[in-house]
């Protein structure tokens, strides 16, 4: 297959080379499929069989007529047969959607189903593209959607939700809005055809309100839902003249025997096909969380069941898509020829966890390998990548976005807020400083020399003079000078922020570090409750910031252990059922959230009552968990 690989895709109008054409270029036996949007639960083994063992009956007579199948479907989503209309793929409903009602002009979000932006082209309208931006998420945000048609004079508009390729999702409330905003306009397009697979919102469908509305038609597929795209059915939900309008033009036997078959089976099902969707669901939070702890990868938050990654720097999508199927036999979707999008997306599609563990696999060893021939060069090396971006990524990507080189971030871990990590009394107010930095609390800053005060936050009349170049370490404590012989304290305004400097390793242990060093906040507390000592032998100096008399420092430091080398921070462990890895030791974990992922912004909700039946159209995500 190595050899005809790029030909393959080279040579089809399509994304991607079909199944049975890449089956036929490797001895009759497909690649783990993570490029087509298919539901890996459903049918069941046992609805297999059946399908089987009726094959001859199937693919020998003529199907019932349209309206017969449609009839059945609508029984069993409770919704008007006049309301629906069944076509032989959501791509044929497009198709007469675009030659039947819109005029002149159509609005899109990009980057999206490719149908919605070359279809109407293809019959000469104009297609206004909203771009989604990278720098947001790709999140669509309704009101400026909406300034943008209105700028354009656009008639038609259309959402995906979740869009497809990155999975972004609009709550029903966002959408229903969305309508009320443009009911002026021709005709508004709601595409649910990955709805089935959200778990952000109980009931996000708009079904209901289509069929109240003049211009409004949702669109729903059945083959990804039920994991047959190759039967090619899908169908739309609007009010009676719009769904009639459609129905009137499609052929009388425009659905198979196939498509007919399954809907009669479905009312057998239900219960199968909602554990299906729960598990797609698991396996969607699984395998974000395995994907974002690659170095440098990016893994978008979906409500459908595939994600959107970004590749690492460098990193060619062509490339790894092309070697990922010749050497692992795992096709993947490269998301270059979508507008809106580059060759460093990938869609990945939700799969179980065994296919998920040989994807990462196979991406760790193309991505990565020996680093001879990975598709991700070293960062010391130029890159072939070619986007004004280049130089934002690479700083990016040796920052860790935060600003400065990953090794002083490791020696500046920010600590836990001081609430959570000293007992005693709360600490100063934080003034603005180095990022990175958390202020320690004011009477441990106070026992620090003057000459380590940070240099710019000090009134130039009473800063002083410069540390020679030879510094050496910090004396002990018990050699500080006493409180007469040091200046102002309380004139510094920088003194709560000091930085602690690597060689000063006493004065270091007295500050709080990074949380993951476990001795740290016990060391805190003896050297506090010291203090505490310290200050009911002495009375306070008005103005001044207490310092421990020599007696009591010696007595704090005889409490605390020996001083010890200081030493890089633990990689904090994966949390166990949230996301977070970044794969880069000793940072502090900046990947999705599981609720991020899954698209939610709210506490998860409560888990729902099992399903005892085939759902509703407009009421089936009211029994999913």
């Amino acid at each position: 297959m190595a050899d005809n690989v790029a030909s393959l895709f080279r040579g089809t109008a399509a994304h991607s080379p079909s199944m049975a054409a890449l089956a036929r270029e490797s001895d009759g036996v497909g690649p783990i499929d993570f490029c087509i949007p298919c539901n890996p639960y459903f049918p069941t083994p046992g609805m297999f069989d059946e399908l089987a063992g009726r094959l001859r009956e199937i693919i020998t007579y003529y199907p019932s007529s349209a309206d017969t199948i449609t009839a059945e479907l609508c029984a069993l989503l409770q919704l008007p047969p006049s309301c629906v209309a069944m076509g032989n793929g959501s791509t044929e409903l497009i198709t007469w959607i675009d030659h039947l009602l819109v005029r002149e002009s159509l609005a899109i979000p990009v980057p999206t189903f490719g149908r919605w932006t070359d279809q109407p082209m293809e019959t000469g309208k104009r297609v206004d593209m909203f771009p989604l931006m990278e720098s947001n998420g790709f999140a669509l945000d309704p009101a400026q959607y909406i300034e943008f048609i209105r700028a354009r004079g656009t008639r038609v508009a259309v959402i995906c939700n979740p869009n497809n390729p990155d999975g972004g999702f609009l709550s029903r409330r966002a959408v229903v809005n969305f309508m009320d905003q443009l009911q002026d306009l021709d005709l508004i397009v709601i595409d649910e055809s990955f709805l089935e697979f959200a778990d952000a919102e109980n009931d996000p469908s708009v079904v209901e309100e289509a069929v109240l509305r003049p211009n409004v038609i949702v669109l729903r597929s059945l083959g990804k839902n039920f994991g047959l795209h190759g039967i090619r059915f899908g169908y739309l939900v609007a009010n009676p003249a719009l769904a009639g309008k459609i129905r009137s033009m499609l052929p009388k036997w425009n659905l198979n025997s196939f498509a007919e078959t399954v809907v009669f089976m479905l009312k057998e099902h239900g219960a199968e096909y909602m554990e299906s969707l729960h598990l797609v669901r698991r396996d969607r939070l699984d395998m974000a969380r395995q994907l974002s702890a690659l170095p440098g990868l990016t893994v978008y938050p979906s409500q459908g069941n595939f994600l959107f990654v970004r590749l690492p720097v460098g990193a060619e999508g062509t490339v790894v898509r092309d070697r990922l199927l010749s050497e692992h036999r795992i096709l993947v979707r490269e998301c270059g020829n979508k507008i809106g999008s580059s060759s460093r997306f990938l869609r990945l599609v939700v799969r179980p966890e065994t296919d998920v563990r040989r994807l990462v696999s196979g991406m760790e060893q193309v991505l990565y390998g020996s680093r001879r021939g990975a598709a991700v060069p070293e960062l010391s090396t130029g890159t072939s990548y070619s986007s004004g971006t280049a130089a934002v990524d690479r700083l990016i990507s040796e920052t860790n976005g935060v600003g400065m080189p990953l090794a002083a971030q490791a020696a500046a871990m920010p600590s836990l807020p001081p609430a959570q990590t000293w007992p005693g009394p709360a600490p100063a107010q934080a003034p603005t400083g180095m990022p990175g930095l958390v202020p320690a609390p004011a009477p441990a800053a106070a026992m620090m020399p003057p000459q380590q005060q940070p240099a710019a936050r000090m009134p130039a009349a009473r800063m002083p003079a410069p540390a020679p170049p030879q510094q050496q370490p910090m004396p002990a404590v018990a050699q500080m000078p006493n409180v007469a012989q040091m200046p102002n304290v309380a004139q510094m305004p920088g003194v709560a922020q000091m930085q602690p400097a690597p060689q000063m390793q006493p004065a270091a242990q007295m500050m709080p570090q990074a949380p993951q060093m476990s001795a740290v906040a016990q060391m805190a507390q003896m050297a506090q409750a010291a203090q505490a000592q310290a200050q009911r032998q002495q009375a306070p100096i008005p103005g001044v910031a207490q310092v421990p008399s020599p007696a009591a420092q010696a007595q704090a430091r005889s409490m605390q252990p020996p001083p010890q080398a200081p030493a890089m921070p633990a990689m904090a462990p994966a949390p166990a059922a949230g996301l977070g890895q970044t794969g880069m030791p000793g940072l502090r974990n900046r990947g999705l959230t599981a609720a991020q992922v899954r698209g939610r912004t709210e506490p998860e909700p409560a888990p729902a009552p099992q399903p005892t039946g085939w759902p509703a159209a407009g009421a089936m995500y009211n029994q999913v968990g």
